[in-house]
């Protein structure tokens, strides 16, 4: 009998209800693709990433399917591997997403998954679509080739538990694939309302959510028991015309600050003093301030015996003072 998924209370940072109607709201914008741009660049970059890996995966699950631009992308291309399905020889793809997909039945368990895609649609890959929260999967254990995330699980309070109901629900030698914002994304606002809330109110509050640095996401692999983990790191820096304008993105693009110690009440005077300080600092000579995102990309996999391994230690049977008389 195996062991539950650890129940141990974790400290809540973000208010997820409120990242939901934040999401759901962004999605339901007359022009939400207008504000698209950043979640396609990183979708594109996790694409790269699944296509250099030489074998198909069938049945995917997408945590955080937002309005679907990762399935609209596999679907626009031909698997390099199977010769069926998208890219990535994805076949079928489950696509959740904690509000998007209407209201969500607390404790709900998935007893066939295949169901779910009875009545799916698209030629080249099927699609279907379920409201889960990422932090309290119900899905029946070794179900799917591969887990695929694209810039959501910054918002997830308990990414240890997330991890290891990942592991539960890939097939052994499953893949997942996925990417997230990092800890110096948005570094300059951070810095110009750090500064202005000195000036203007004497101390300092919190106006953009705290992320995880990369060294964070690797150590947490590993402790949920990933085999070959792979953590890389890569920036996206857009410009924009004002601060005003930056924050106005966030909030079309579903991005705004949810946690819950944010600042309520900023003030007109602290955003016109955090707006003119940004532009003094790394205003550029176009005129427009710039914005970067750090982009953390992960893969791993769930561990099976057919997967390479480390030779037990003292194993060698070449000195490394040997090696310049090999031939």
């Amino acid at each position: 009998m195996k062991a539950p998924l650890s129940t141990t209370a974790v400290k809540q940072i973000f208010n997820r209800p409120l990242k939901a109607k934040q999401r759901l709201h962004a999605s339901q914008l007359p022009d939400y693709q207008y504000y698209e741009y950043l979640r396609e660049e990183m979708a594109s970059r996790l694409i790269d990433r699944l296509e250099d890996i030489s074998r198909p995966f069938p049945v995917a699950l997408e945590l955080g399917s937002h309005t679907g631009i990762f399935g609209r992308k596999i679907s626009e291309g031909d698997s390099l591997r199977s010769g069926t399905g998208g890219i990535g020889g994805i076949e079928k793809l489950l696509q959740t997403d904690m509000a998007i997909f209407g209201p969500q039945s607390e404790g709900a368990q998935v007893a066939d998954v295949n169901a779910l895609f009875a009545n799916a649609v698209g030629d080249k890959v099927k699609i279907a679509s379920l409201t889960l929260d990422e932090e309290h999967m119900s899905l029946p254990e070794n179900t799917f080739d591969l887990v695929v995330s694209n810039s959501n699980l910054h918002w997830v309070n308990d990414i240890p538990k997330t991890f290891k109901q990942i592991q539960h629900v890939l097939k052994p030698d499953g893949a997942f694939v996925a990417t997230m914002l990092g800890g110096a994304t948005l570094q300059e606002l951070r810095h110009s309302f750090f500064l202005a809330d000195q000036e203007r109110k004497g101390g300092t509050g919190q106006h953009a959510s705290p992320m995880a640095l990369a060294s964070d996401v690797a150590a947490l692999m590993q402790a949920a028991n990933f085999s070959l983990p792979t953590v890389d790191v890569d920036t996206i820096q857009v410009g924009y015309p004002d601060l005003f304008s930056l924050m106005e993105h966030l909030y079309g693009m579903g991005e705004s600050s949810a946690s819950f110690n944010r600042s309520l009440n900023v003030g007109k005077d602290t955003m016109m003093a955090a707006a003119a300080i940004y532009q003094e600092l790394y205003g550029l000579d176009d005129g427009t301030i710039p914005a970067t995102f750090e982009v953390i990309y992960m893969i791993g996999w769930k561990p099976d015996a057919s997967q390479p391994k480390a030779c037990r230690r003292g194993s060698a049977e070449v000195s490394l003072k040997e090696l310049n008389k090999l031939q």
